[in-house]
């Protein structure tokens, strides 16, 4: 089992369950799917350039990522339907503890000039979105194999529907959040 699975299992839910007085064992907060997602832009006409932003997602995540397309043309941005605009993965289970306690405890410390990840993340209904400038603070990454460096958008869905019980949650897990200036 993940290591970090097992810390939820034994340690953050009795710990959410008494901060919050939760009666129904239903409704602890729980991680529910992580998504991670690169917006390809100009480099998305370039099919080795979007081909080499797929396979370095799909080793940072252990999960094949899939070529995301336009649903419809727009003549402003010069984008025809089903042309490729970018990659995704979507985590669940396994794999998704696994990603995040690789994320908490390796890839963000090695940020340059890291403070914390923002607190005004969180969209209202619990969920979590915060992005990554490069690629290469992940340990899996080899800088010779880069064409060009790009972000990643990290979302982090929970079953919690308030964003309280979603900051909890993630601050238990280990989340580096920044510190609140007063």
């Amino acid at each position: 089992m993940a290591r970090l699975k097992d810390k939820y299992a034994n340690e953050i839910k009795p710990a959410l369950v008494s901060e919050f007085d939760i009666k129904n064992p239903m409704q602890i907060p729980a991680l529910e799917k992580i998504s991670v997602s690169v917006g390809a832009g100009e480099e998305a006409k370039d099919s080795k350039i979007l081909q080499n932003v797929q396979d370095t997602i799909s080793l940072i995540t252990g999960q094949h990522a899939v070529v995301t397309k336009a649903k419809k043309s727009i003549a402003g941005f010069k984008l025809r339907e089903d042309f490729p605009i970018g990659v995704k993965v979507t985590l669940r289970g396994e794999r998704m503890y696994t990603f995040l306690d690789k994320l908490i405890s390796i890839t963000l410390p090695r940020v340059k000039d890291f403070r914390g990840v923002p607190r005004n993340g969180f969209d209202g209904r619990g969920n979590y979105s915060f992005g990554l400038d490069e690629q290469l603070v992940f340990p899996e990454v080899q800088f010779d194999d880069i064409i060009k460096t790009h972000g990643m958008n990290i979302t982090i869905v929970t079953s919690s529907d308030n964003d309280q019980e979603s900051l909890k949650l993630l601050e238990l897990m280990g989340m580096p959040f920044a510190k609140v200036r007063e």
